[in-house]
């Protein structure tokens, strides 16, 4: 199966299920009205819940939006729904501050899940005692996702700086990754979610940079050999505290197999890291029977890395899509393979705007969840990220 979508409705979501071959699916769960936040979450899981089991998947990436004031009864529904069917509700879940159109509850849900089994052993990576992420080997490759890293000191009572928060983050994650056969250097994806992220982005980017300078992955003057990683750089605030939170995917490939993963450039953009933000504009995972395309976090700027459509949000929209097919096209893949994406818009009435413009490009069942968060810069009022699932060139 390939590109297999089923959407169902129900009375509070719209499940979305896309196969990326027979193996692994992404699973969009989206809240399209305001209701009590538990029984959406209930209503989600369940429905959720039926599908890993009846095609026996295993959770390998878990993202929950909504706000910080219902996250406990919400997960507690997440919980009950999961236990009915027998799955473990103890993996690693990332539940960020995304806020829903109609002010507070829960907005939906992003999993990635994957059958177990001869082509795809699944386990729990810890940190300590801690879950902390995933594990699992298909094609050859073992692949590792990491979830809610941060890099707050929980037993110090100093109120610590947003950029050493952020580089602590970085070098767990790294550690984490060695501790697992890997390093940062087998990262393809990163999701950061940063509090307050106008405040302080250009800080986050000076320590990330750094950081990635020596990983040795930060491209200098004359590089063709891309190794950034795809990225999401969004607000969002998490119930630790934290001033960032992110998440990753990594890929280690054996010693003599074909290589996995490439690095992708956007010809209608500026390569990010040209104006300070150390990611690739998308990464392509080859399997063998489908390719995974990460898109990093796209909005409406141009070539010479200056926003576009200021107070516009048609023209930010349309101009977003425009960024996001030109990428696409360049891998043979088009706007409707997308499996699974995160809309955000900077006020709650731009998402009417987004859905109908969705339409009229044929996107009738988008695959998304739409959430209520600024951008990296104040005046882009329009993101979305994504994953879409393709054939492979194999």
């Amino acid at each position: 199966m390939i590109n297999e979508l089923m959407v169902c409705d129900q009375t509070l979501t719209k499940l979305s299920v896309t196969w990326a071959g027979q193996y692994q699916a992404f699973i969009v769960a989206s809240v399209r009205s305001p209701d009590d936040p538990p029984q959406a979450a209930w209503e989600s899981y369940i429905q959720i819940a039926e599908v890993l089991q009846e095609h026996r998947l295993e959770i390998v990436h878990e993202r929950v939006f909504g706000s910080l004031s219902v996250e406990v009864p919400i997960m507690a529904a997440r919980h009950r729904a999961l236990q009915r069917f027998g799955i473990p509700s103890s993996n690693p879940v990332t539940y960020v501050q995304g806020n829903p159109l109609w002010g507070e509850g829960l907005a939906g849900t992003i999993i990635h899940a994957v059958s177990p089994g001869s082509l795809a052993d699944v386990w729990t990576i810890t940190d300590g005692e801690h879950p902390c992420g995933r594990g699992w080997r298909r094609d050859g490759s073992t692949y590792l996702v990491l979830q809610n890293i941060n890099g707050k000191k929980y037993c110090s009572e100093d109120n610590e700086s947003r950029p050493v928060q952020a580089r602590r983050m970085i070098e767990r994650a790294e550690r984490i990754l060695r501790e697992n056969g890997a390093s940062y250097g087998d990262v393809v994806r990163t999701w950061f979610y940063l509090s307050d992220i106008l405040d302080w982005y250009a800080a986050f980017n000076k320590v990330r940079n750094e950081k990635y300078g020596e990983f040795g992955i930060m491209p200098g003057p004359g590089d063709t050999d891309l190794l950034l990683p795809a990225s999401t750089g969004i607000r969002g605030d998490t119930s630790s505290g934290a001033a960032t939170t992110m998440d990753l995917m990594a890929i280690v490939g054996e010693p003599r197999s074909p290589r996995t993963v490439k690095q992708l450039t956007n010809t209608a953009q500026l390569d990010a890291f040209r104006y300070g933000s150390a990611f690739s504009r998308g990464a392509r995972i080859m399997g063998h029977d489908v390719s995974l395309l990460e898109i990093s976090g796209t909005a409406a700027i141009d070539e010479r890395g200056k926003t576009q459509f200021i107070d516009d949000i048609r023209g930010q929209v349309d101009c977003t899509f425009e960024r996001i097919e030109t990428l696409l096209r360049q891998e043979g893949s088009e706007l409707n393979d997308i499996a699974a994406a995160t809309v955000f818009v900077k006020k709650p009435e731009h998402a009417s705007v987004f859905w109908a413009m969705a339409k009229e490009r044929g996107l009738k069942h988008f695959p998304a969840v739409c959430v209520v968060a600024d951008v990296c810069r104040d005046e882009l009022l329009f993101e979305i990220d994504a994953e879409a699932v393709v054939r492979s060139w194999h």
